[in-house]
């Protein structure tokens, strides 16, 4: 699996997108979740702490097997929306469904670790640079990303009916959300893995 190298390009930095939750909220998302530890094909799940690219092996293997997921694209309204696939004491695993409007804007993962893998069509993830202008790279179907709970990125939709696989190790709970203000100055705050996560 291969990823197109980062290109210059600008991204705005607080262009307003109108999206849906980027973390889990009441709607639109499905909340059903699978006991990945009884699938089988699936790599082995230890009960600790997933190293990134154990992360990745396992997103991998999920966005490979859409009879896990493709029962939660249906009923799309023109929003994002996301399907809990698995949550656990080390793990979460979520399904999320994207349109070309959607932008998490910057953020980071607090404390976890996380992998994403794009099940169909395409996203695009955008990275930081000050000075000068961001960085984005396609992500095509069948790419795969890792990172740590340091890595600091924004996710929008490349195509209506894009499909991505993501799992955080530890689970999810707070993430850091960013901002740029019209004098430059970068902004952190936390925000519950509850709460929109979108372009401020």
């Amino acid at each position: 699996m291969t990823l197109t190298a980062p290109t210059p390009g600008p991204v705005p930095a607080l262009a307003p997108v109108p999206t849906t939750a980027m973390a889990p909220t009441a709607d639109p998302r499905t909340v059903t979740q699978h006991d990945l530890s009884r699938v089988e094909g699936l790599p082995a799940l230890p009960e600790r702490t997933l190293a990134p690219e154990e992360l990745r092996r396992l997103v991998e293997a999920l966005a490979a097997r859409p009879e896990l997921w493709q029962e939660f694209a249906a009923g799309d309204a023109g929003q994002r929306h996301y399907a809990s696939l698995h949550r656990d004491a080390h793990l979460d695993v979520w399904a999320l469904f994207w349109n070309v409007t959607d932008d998490t804007g910057w953020h980071d993962h607090d404390t976890s670790s996380g992998a994403v893998a794009v099940a169909r069509g395409e996203l695009e993830e955008s990275h930081l640079r000050i000075p000068g202008p961001h960085s984005r790279r396609r992500l095509a179907e069948g790419a795969s990303i890792q990172f740590g709970p340091d890595y600091i990125h924004r996710i929008t939709g490349g195509v209506d009916g894009a499909v991505s696989i993501h799992a955080y190790s530890p689970p999810l709970w707070r993430l850091g959300q960013y901002s740029i203000d019209e004098h430059g100055v970068l902004r952190r705050i936390t925000v519950s893995y509850a709460e929109e996560l979108r372009p401020r």
